[in-house]
């Protein structure tokens, strides 16, 4: 008996409880108006892609070794954002992979970059730096990188060069 007691009572509560609940969203007056809360919780959204997995540099000739440096296109980024964002660049190490001959310790400021392919040019660091930037959401922004490497006959060897070019997408 007091089981069945027990569990009669916890079914009236909660019949109770949704009565109490459908109560405060009805009426029975004419005119009739009941109010409805709509809330949501978003998210930030930030997507970067990169228009490419690797860049291949044109190999430098006589003339880029006469002017020191070789210019040429580099990847596109691509973001969206709900929100103001921030996307900077940097060197994953502080020189290039040397291998096959290439000299070993080629610095990583040795591959520049810029915004346009006439703009002023900055030597990759280990430290980002930004690339560009957003004070408001955007639904598809995209920013052409373009890279100026610089040769040198005395120290840069033949072989091959790499090095990783971290892009980082933030929000503040």
């Amino acid at each position: 008996m007091r089981i069945t007691a027990k569990v009669t009572l916890g079914i009236l509560a909660l019949a109770l409880s949704g009565a109490q609940a459908q109560a405060q969203n009805t009426c029975s007056a004419n005119p009739c108006s009941v109010n409805d809360t709509v809330k949501v919780t978003v998210a930030t959204v930030l997507r970067l892609t990169v228009s490419q997995a690797a860049t291949s540099l044109a190999a430098p000739n006589e003339a880029a070794y006469d002017a020191g440096f070789q210019n040429d296109n580099g990847p596109i980024a691509g973001i969206k954002a709900n929100r103001a964002w921030t996307l900077k660049v940097s060197a994953n190490a502080a020189t290039w992979t040397a291998a096959n001959g290439a000299r070993a310790g080629k610095p990583a400021a040795d591959l520049l970059w810029a915004t346009s392919s006439g703009g002023t040019y900055t030597g990759f660091t280990t430290s980002p730096a930004t690339f560009t930037s957003m004070a408001s959401g955007t639904g598809n922004a995209s920013a052409q990188m373009y890279y100026k490497t610089l040769w040198s006959y005395a120290s840069d060897t033949p072989g091959d060069y790499s090095l990783v070019v971290v892009f980082t997408l933030s929000a503040p």
